[in-house]
């Protein structure tokens, strides 16, 4: 019988911890515009803040696209994911099992991510899926905007 890999040990020791909480970022009108730019998702609540002024639901001020909240889990997971001990060769971006957009985040607000290891199923000798619960909330703002459950393939040596 061979000796437990070390990394899956450590990595489920965690499961059901906080793995922390990201730092502030602002959501600016130009990383909004930018987006846009890049995806083609235009949409004038996110992109036309005279109109939005006049018009939008949401205090008269453009919202951040969806897709590009969940492009700032990337710095969150690079800050938070845990590398056990060492043995770690690579994690790949899996995919996610839900994502929900709980509450729009206007232009203007700083928003953080929070990760909590959720469990870890071995796969094959050194690989893991590895599931976390992530959220973003927003400065001065009760509760989450965004929730997901996100995967990452993990490969240790």
């Amino acid at each position: 019988m061979s000796a437990p890999n070390p990394a899956l040990l450590e990595l489920t020791s965690r499961v059901g911890e906080e793995l922390g909480v990201s730092d502030w970022v602002e959501i600016t009108q130009e990383k909004i515009d930018r987006f846009a730019e890049i995806t083609g998702d235009a949409d004038w609540l996110h992109n036309d803040p005279v109109r939005c002024a006049k018009e939008s639901p949401f205090g008269g001020k453009t919202i951040a696209q969806g897709h590009l909240l969940l492009s700032h889990l990337s710095a969150v997971g690079e800050s938070l994911m845990p590398d056990p001990k060492g043995h770690l060769v690579f994690a790949l971006n899996y995919g996610y099992d839900r994502v929900r957009f709980i509450r729009p985040v206007t232009v203007g607000s700083r928003i953080r991510g929070r990760l909590t290891l959720s469990a870890v199923e071995p796969k094959a000798p050194g690989r893991f899926l590895i599931e976390n619960d992530v959220t973003l909330e927003v400065e001065g703002s009760e509760g989450p905007h965004v929730a997901a459950r996100w995967l990452f393939l993990v490969q240790t040596d």
